[in-house]
C-alpha cells in the first residue's frame, strides 16, 4: 500500500489527442500519441500499446487522462513523456476518458 501523501505526488491531467502514428520501433504494436495539455504543460508524446481497440483516426480529437510527472522513458526511438491511463481488460487496453469535455490540463484528483 502507498500513503495518501505518495498518491498526491502523482499528477494526472486531461489532454486532447492531436496526432497518432505507428511506433515502428516498438517491440509490441504501439502508437506514438501526441497530446495537448494546454498552455501550462504544453504538448507531450507517449508511446501506447492501444492498437487492439483504437485506430489512429478515431483517437484524434478525443480527450484522455495521463500521468504527466513521471520520468520520461524511451520506447523504441520515441521519448515517452507521459503515461496514458487505461484499464487492462479482456478486450485490450480501454482508455480512461472524461465523460464531459474539459479543459486541456485539468487536474484529476
Amino acid at each position: 500500500m502507498i500513503s495518501i501523501e505518495d498518491f498526491d505526488k502523482v499528477e494526472m491531467r486531461a489532454g486532447t489527442v492531436i496526432d497518432v502514428k505507428d511506433n515502428k520501433k516498438s517491440r509490441n504494436p504501439a502508437y506514438v500519441v501526441t497530446i495537448d495539455f494546454g498552455e501550462k504543460i504544453g504538448v507531450k508524446k507517449s508511446s501506447a500499446q492501444i492498437t487492439t481497440l483504437y485506430k489512429p483516426e478515431d483517437l484524434v480529437g478525443t480527450q484522455v487522462i495521463c500521468c504527466v510527472n513521471l520520468t520520461p522513458i524511451y520506447i523504441g526511438s520515441v521519448k515517452s513523456e507521459v503515461r496514458i491511463l487505461g484499464t487492462e481488460s479482456e478486450q485490450g487496453v480501454v482508455l480512461l476518458r472524461p465523460t464531459e469535455l474539459v479543459r486541456n490540463g485539468d487536474k484529476v484528483f
